[in-house]
This record gives C-alpha cells, structure tokens and sequence, in this order.
C-alpha cells in the first residue's frame, strides 16, 4: 500500500512539475497573431504630412490600442474582439508601419504622438483610455505629458523612457528576433512600400538609439492615471526600469504579467484583457 501511495504522489510530483514547466514555456514563443474582427469603419486619414490607416470597432466609451516598433494594428486582435462588446475601440498604424505612409521626417516619439492626437481630432474623437504596447506605450506616456486633455487613462505595457531601460542583448534574443521577421512579413504584405522593409528597420532604430529620453521631472508632471505592465519575462525592458517609472509617475500602478513576456498580448489574451479592464476600474 506504501508502494501504490508513494507511486501515485511521484507520478503528482512529475504531472505538476512538466505543468508547470510549459505553463512557464508561454513566455517563450511567439503566437501568431489572432484574426482581427470586421471594422465598422475604416480608412486613411490625413495626418500630419501622411496618411494614416484606422479601424473602428464597438461603441461605447473609447479605447485607443497603439502597437509596438515595427508592427501593426493587427497584433490587438484578441483585445479587439473582447473590448468591442462594450466599447468603441479604435486601432491604427503608427507611422510608416503597416498601411500607413512615412515621409523623410526622421521618426520620433513626438512626432508620432502628434500624429495620434491628430487622428482622434480626424475621427471627433474625445478623450479616450490608450493602451499601448512597447513603443505604442511610450507615446502614451508622451500624450499624457503632452496632451493629457486626450487622455482619460494611459496603460502602457513594455515600454521605456530613457534608452538605457532597454536590455542591451535584446537583438539577440530568438523570440524578439522571430517578431522582427514576423513584421517584416506584415509589411511586405500591407505597406504601400512593401521592399522598404530594411530602409525602415534602419529608420526606426535611428530613433530607438537616442529617444525616448525623458527625466524624472518629466514623468512627475503626469496627472493621467497610469498603469505600467511588464512580462516577467520581459526580453527588451529591464523590470527595474519599470520599477523605476511607477515611482516617478505620480499615482502610477505596477503590474508584472505572469509567464509572459514582451508578447503579453498574443501569450496571455485573456489575461492581458482582464489586466487593462482591471486598470480601467481602478483596480
């Protein structure tokens, strides 16, 4: 009886340990991203000095989902179809990415802040809670020093405010790097300057070299509520630069996502959902 009682809490011991090992493992790939439901609306809106692709999903109270470098709005499918049931839920390409045209303005976070106020002026939109992903959250933490009459909120995940909060052996890392050739399959698929590709990675790491490049004083003078959210098993942003943010952001509340990494969103759907309805009631 000793024997039986001893296998079965061994074969528990191994069940529960090569769980917990692949539920751990979530972090480490790359999952396609999830098929984007139909817009109600959707367009090119002039902005700035190009023209800018949007989708408009839902009604209700509005919700902006900005993505990160190099991608496009199609990475924000699962989010898109939860948070249309009950909002106005808008998405876009940031400059030069996905549908959206560029122009030889150097890229920068300012500008393409300014592009996004210029698309919520398009669309007669008010305020609206931005959640932003990667660069997507740093040009909300660039609109609520801006612009924070736009902002009702700002849940920014992975995202940085100086370039030293970024691991600095991130370009060698398999999963980051699987997202990188993911894009530039987006991109030759939707960009009206489909074998760019190359000349506008160059671009865009012109400006992740010196920007953001923001103080403490900056970040002090936020009055939007902020949520910042980083993976545990973030490749591109240190966790203590992130630490570091939420303590100079007046008000800002920390959230680490379990098993999750830079991808949260694609990783964890349901839980990076739960996690932005969390912060929208304050919790």
């Amino acid at each position: 009886m000793r024997r039986v009682a001893f296998g079965i809490l061994a074969f528990l011991s191994l069940f529960l340990t090569v769980t917990n090992a692949q539920s751990a493992e979530r972090w480490a790939g790359l999952p396609p991203f999830p098929p984007m439901p139909q817009p109600k609306a959707s367009g090119m809106a002039d902005v700035n000095d190009i023209k800018m692709y949007y989708a408009e999903y839902g009604a209700g109270d509005p919700i902006l989902f900005i993505h990160g470098g190099l991608g496009n709005a199609d990475v924000w499918g699962a989010q898109v179809a939860d948070f249309a049931r009950d909002h106005l839920v808008i998405v876009a390409d940031s400059r030069g990415h996905g549908r959206s045209t560029r122009s030889e303005k150097p890229f920068g976070y300012d500008l393409m802040t300014s592009d996004y106020v210029a698309l919520l002026d398009y669309l007669k939109v008010g305020k609206v809670t931005l959640v932003g992903w990667s660069d997507g959250g740093i040009i909300g933490i660039d609109m609520a020093m801006k612009y924070p009459e736009k902002l009702t909120r700002v849940i920014a995940q992975a995202a940085n405010v100086t370039t030293d909060g970024v691991k600095p052996d991130v370009m060698s890392n398999k999963t980051f790097n699987d997202y990188i050739n993911v894009a530039g399959e987006y991109y030759k698929k939707l960009s009206p300057t489909p074998n760019e590709y190359e000349a506008f990675v160059n671009q865009i790491s012109q400006m992740w070299a010196t920007q953001p490049a923001w103080t403490a004083a900056d970040l002090g003078k936020i009055t939007v509520p902020v949520t910042l959210a980083i993976g545990d098993h973030d490749e591109a942003v240190k966790l203590d630069h992130t630490e570091m943010m939420a303590k100079e952001i007046p008000g800002a509340k920390l959230v680490i996502l379990k098993d999750a990494s830079h991808f949260a969103m694609l990783q964890d759907p349901e839980g990076y959902n739960a996690m932005i309805r969390d912060a929208m009631a304050g919790r």
